[in-house]
């Protein structure tokens, strides 16, 4: 069986064909710049030689007819019909309080989709353009949702409501719904397959942390508290996202600066993070060479980065009642140290004991980086999100269960 996975931004697709019977992916790659000069796809083949196709690709449903095409090309394809795919899963933001596992795709989840888009309303709208763009290519190729805010709907309700009027939430859906599920859900499946525990037995905190980040606390294999909130922006400082800031600053910025709610929006979500305080750049890479290299406003930047991960990991502990397994994931938790190093120190009181020269020494891939001592087990495990949406997909097709 080949599933293709799409994951469609607002500007960019991203794609992998995946080999069911042997979980390998037999093509991969992306479109950058939808709509914008410059637009190209970009792909990876088979031996990991990359090459780049540059063309005008205006909006999503061009781009996802460009996939297929070099799908099925001669020079770059992989199949000779577009029957040989026999599924298509998609990687939808939001899908509010109607979603909480990943479902085949039907007028009504569409119907549901559209009713989600003022929740996430970058994130849906290319979501639901990738959708439709498969059912005018390959209209009769079932088609599978999997949702980024699934994997939390778990929360109690005092963990994801906010301290606002509960007309609020009644009347518009204002809560916590939290995002990156499907990584955090595999990758908290994962460490326990990795070190032979049973996954409803655990105790797990998972950071998924890079250009965008959130923390997860998960309770007998369910999520019962996550950083981020109705909206991506809540939570950890990321890339060029704030995190959480007293609502009060915002009313004080739009009105000082004379913003208004798209103007404070795009302050918040592309100017801020650790671009905003660094004043270098939103990459981590970046910011740690400043660091190394003495930058004050670099300095300031990576330990509030850190710092901000750091309590997170404390509060969950408390809300666990403890802590079995912490998990790193992401670009910066695979690759970084330095955030791993400052996230575990000082922790000792907490059952972590963090292997250092270890830790220094790994980059992306499945380890165990605390001492044998450690009563916390601190694990590397990078994540893939695609090939859970791939499972899910699979499994979806092969027990034919009712759609939510």
């Amino acid at each position: 069986m080949k599933i293709l996975v799409l994951n469609c931004g607002s500007s960019s697709i991203k794609y992998k064909l995946f080999e069911m019977k042997s979980k390998e992916v037999v093509a991969q790659g992306g479109i950058e710049k939808i709509g914008m000069k410059g637009s190209f796809l970009k792909l990876t083949l088979p031996n990991d030689q990359k090459v780049m196709l540059e063309g005008e690709i205006l909006e999503h449903r061009a781009g996802i007819e460009y996939i297929l095409g070099v799908l099925l090309s001669e020079k770059y394809g992989c199949i000779k019909s577009l029957s040989e795919i026999e599924a298509v899963g998609h990687r939808v933001v939001h899908g509010g309080e109607y979603f909480n596992e990943s479902v085949l795709i039907d007028d009504n989840v569409v119907e549901k989709l559209n009713e989600c888009i003022e929740l996430a309303p970058l994130h849906n709208p290319p979501n639901l353009k990738g959708i439709y763009a498969i059912q005018e290519f390959m209209p009769e190729t079932p088609q599978v949702a999997v949702f980024d805010t699934a994997f939390h709907q778990t929360m109690p309700d005092y963990a994801y409501m906010y301290g606002i009027p509960y007309p609020l939430y009644e009347k518009y859906g204002i809560r916590r719904y939290g995002f990156h599920g499907t990584s955090h859900r595999y990758v908290s499946q994962r460490v326990c397959d990795f070190l032979g525990v049973p996954y409803e037995d655990q105790r797990i905190i998972t950071a998924h942390i890079g250009n965008g980040g959130s923390v997860t606390a998960i309770k007998n294999g369910e999520s019962v508290d996550t950083s981020m909130g109705m909206t991506p922006v809540e939570g950890l400082i990321m890339g060029t996202r704030s995190g959480d800031v007293d609502p009060g600053v915002v009313s004080f910025i739009m009105e000082k600066e004379r913003m208004g709610t798209k103007g404070i929006s795009t302050l918040l979500n592309k100017f801020s993070g650790v671009l905003g305080i660094s004043g270098i750049s939103s990459d981590m890479r970046e910011i740690e060479s400043g660091y190394n290299n003495g930058n004050e406003r670099a300095i300031l930047a990576m330990n509030t980065y850190n710092y901000r991960i750091k309590k997170f990991v404390g509060s969950y502990t408390a809300a666990l009642g403890g802590l079995d397994i912490l998990v790193f994931t992401g670009g910066v938790g695979e690759n970084q140290a330095i955030t791993r190093e400052y996230v575990c120190k000082n922790m000792e009181y907490m059952g972590i004991e963090l292997d250092e020269e270890l830790n220094r020494s790994v980059r992306a891939k499945e380890i165990v980086i605390s001492k044998p001592s450690s009563k916390v087990k601190v694990v590397i495990i990078p994540t893939d999100e695609e090939l859970t949406i791939a499972n899910d997909t699979m499994d979806i097709l092969t027990s034919k269960q009712p759609v939510a």
